[in-house]
């Protein structure tokens, strides 16, 4: 666009503002469309953007956003905006514009009734720090296939953000994030490694010392991370080089290549050449560069030939985030179980299904030779030793994902079952009140479609899981209570406890008994009121999902993992997300925790009575339960406040 293109495009677009902004409420829609499309015209620039941005202050007062889901700027959540701005249509700008106002109150320009500048810079800093892609754009297969003008705007538009806030004003929320998505040891880490690479640029910015030196950190553990690696980044050369390197420098090598996997959680391609050549020349080093504690060295010593053939079948330098896994069902001592053995043995030849097969096997698995088999052996593996770093990607299957991780903690054979008749024969079956449900024989589940960005054992598993659940469910649609009462034993196992609760009444839709609910679960699980009985096994219970504002989103599945008081004594829940992005805010200063109070691996937290604020159904055991009277009426009147201001204004509430 030329300087008298955007001149008139200019004026075009200040004419449509001002006719918007003298329109009165009623009317402000009929013309907001015109002041979108001249934003689209001035936007083709980056002159254009900073044309816009001069306007930012005035769209409020304008009506720009009236009636919309921008209207409310203290409403906005920086997790939305990525996906707004990828959308083809008037979304993206729209969600621009909304950008611009931010910026516009976080430079004062622009003095909002409920944002602060303050408020408004921590927005954008975060709007930068987790669409990283826009500012930083990637030349994949994926950037070049969601390429369009509406992606050219949002980079300028990241572009503009980024000289107004700076990328050192963000540095410190990068390696955040990174610290945040790393804690939480999810399987699939590609999109931790993609911010990775592209906040590396930054490392060429003025970073403050703590913020470089992490940054450095990541940046070497998922590129050379040890000595040798530095040495020789080429791969074939490093190959090369382990045939002669001595002991001493092996030795050191397998050091470094476990000190780097403890702290992140990530492998490199290095790590399993490494390991192969070990493998076959100096097992023992394999315990060292696993990290294995004395348990999971016993059992890489007693197990040995199947540790080799595990990792000569399934650790490529393409699969080399197995060893992660493969560490963890060492040092779990899950190689003592005896059935464990030859179910995993079954894995290395098992005839895969020709639909599993393509399944499993992308473009890129086809290209280096990985075969099926290896996948969905390395993809258990990765289960089995990381149970919760199961995620469900973006499918609405938290029930699915949240089966594989119990399974995967405390009835691995009868997970193996399943991935063996899922892969083998493309179908899986359970028993429901006596009949069998066989998943091959369903239409549809609660996903309509499945997205496969899964880990190899929930891309082969999750479509048959997910059906069997939704006919499960139907079953039960006619009976007065909740189906997850009887359909929750069925579907996870029978160690699930039978008794059952949900606040929502099924026939009416309304909250009922609430101060009951919660005294009920305090009775049943907190170790000040429930007579101390422990929690056995992970809790599959349901819980509101809120926004920032506390607003509801949607239900979703968790696991109560366990109960525990953490480092300031604090009595918390640790719970499984199948999401795997625990740390986000769920309003009214509830926000899950993934570190530094108390969390084992994968697990998330929240005090006690804020997990409660937002919990709407479980299970219990009716036999081991304290007494609901002893709850206090303080602890009971704080979690309905908390649970009436956020959820709770959405549904009637019954005496």
């Amino acid at each position: 666009m030329n300087d008298s293109a955007t001149q008139a495009a200019q004026g075009k677009f200040e004419q449509a503002l001002q006719i918007l902004q003298e329109a009165k409420p009623f009317a402000k829609s009929l013309y907001q469309t015109d002041v979108f499309q001249r934003a689209i015209d001035l936007a083709h620039t980056e002159e254009g953007i900073e044309i816009l941005k001069s306007h930012a202050p005035r769209f409020d007062e304008a009506g720009v956003f009236s009636g919309g889901p921008w209207e409310d700027a203290a409403k906005l959540q920086p997790g939305f905006v990525g996906g707004s701005l990828k959308l083809k249509g008037v979304n993206s700008i729209v969600e621009l514009l909304s950008e611009l106002r931010m910026l516009a109150i976080a430079r004062s320009e622009y003095q909002h009734p409920e944002v602060s500048a303050d408020a408004a810079r921590t927005f954008l800093n975060e709007v930068l720090a987790l669409n990283l892609n826009f500012l930083f754009p990637a030349d994949t297969e994926e950037s070049r296939i969601e390429s369009g003008e509406h992606i050219e705007r949002a980079q300028r538009l990241f572009h503009l953000l980024s000289r107004e806030l700076s990328l050192k004003a963000i540095s410190r929320k990068i390696v955040e994030e990174i610290d945040r998505l790393t804690t939480q040891r999810p399987i699939l880490v590609g999109r931790i490694i993609h911010i990775i690479h592209t906040a590396e640029k930054m490392l060429n910015e003025e970073l403050d010392e703590e913020t470089r030196s992490s940054l450095e950190m990541y940046t070497r553990a998922i590129g050379t991370p040890t000595p040798l690696s530095s040495r020789y980044p080429d791969l074939r050369e490093y190959g090369r080089y382990l045939r002669e390197a001595p002991e001493e420098e092996l030795r050191q090598e397998a050091t470094s290549f476990s000190e780097s996997m403890k702290a992140t959680g990530l492998t490199v391609p290095h790590h399993a050449i490494f390991v192969r050549h070990i493998n076959r020349h100096q097992p023992e080093l394999i315990e060292v560069t696993l990290g294995l504690d004395d348990i999971g060295a016993a059992y890489r010593s007693s197990q040995a030939e199947l540790v080799r053939d595990i990792i000569q079948v399934a650790v490529t330098p393409d699969t080399c985030q197995v060893l992660y896994g493969l560490g963890g069902v060492l040092n779990r001592g899950l190689l003592a179980q005896e059935t464990l053995l030859p179910a995993l043995r079954r894995l290395f030849e098992i005839d895969i299904h020709h639909q599993v097969r393509d399944t499993l096997l992308t473009a890129e698995h086809k290209r280096s030779g990985i075969g099926a088999n290896a996948l969905l052996l390395g993809g258990t593996i990765s289960v089995l030793g990381q149970p919760l770093g199961v995620g469900q990607g973006l499918n609405p299957t938290c029930q699915s994902a949240r089966a594989i991780s119990l399974w995967a903690q405390h009835a691995q054979n009868q997970l193996l079952e399943y991935i063996t008749r899922a892969a083998r024969d493309n179908d899986v079956d359970m028993l429901f009140e006596g009949e069998t449900i066989h998943s091959s024989q369903l239409e549809g589940g609660v996903a309509e479609e499945i997205h496969y960005e899964l880990d190899p054992v929930s891309k082969v598993l999750v479509p048959h899981l997910d059906k069997i659940y939704n006919e499960m469910m139907k079953r039960t649609l006619l009976r007065l209570e909740d189906g997850h009462k009887w359909v929750n034993p069925a579907f996870y196992g029978e160690w699930i406890q039978k008794g059952f609760i949900n606040l929502v009444d099924q026939l009416t839709g309304a909250v009922a008994h609430f101060q009951n609910f919660v005294r009920l679960f305090y009775a049943t699980h907190h170790p000040d009121y429930n007579n101390g009985y422990e929690l056995i096994y992970p809790n599959p219970v349901g819980i509101f999902i809120t926004n920032v504002s506390g607003d509801l989103l949607g239900l979703h599945a968790v696991s109560i993992q366990r109960v525990a008081k953490d480092p300031d004594d604090q009595w918390r829940i640790y719970f499984y997300n199948p999401n795997n992005d625990s740390g986000q805010n769920w309003g009214q200063d509830i926000q899950p925790s993934v570190k530094n109070h108390g969390e084992q691996e994968g697990e998330a937290s929240l005090p006690f009575h804020q997990f409660v604020a937002r919990l709407y159904a479980f299970h219990y055991n009716p036999y081991e339960q304290g007494d609901t009277y002893m709850v206090e009426a303080e602890i009971v009147e704080e979690v309905e406040q908390l649970a009436r201001e956020s959820w709770g204004q959405v549904y009637t509430w019954l005496p």
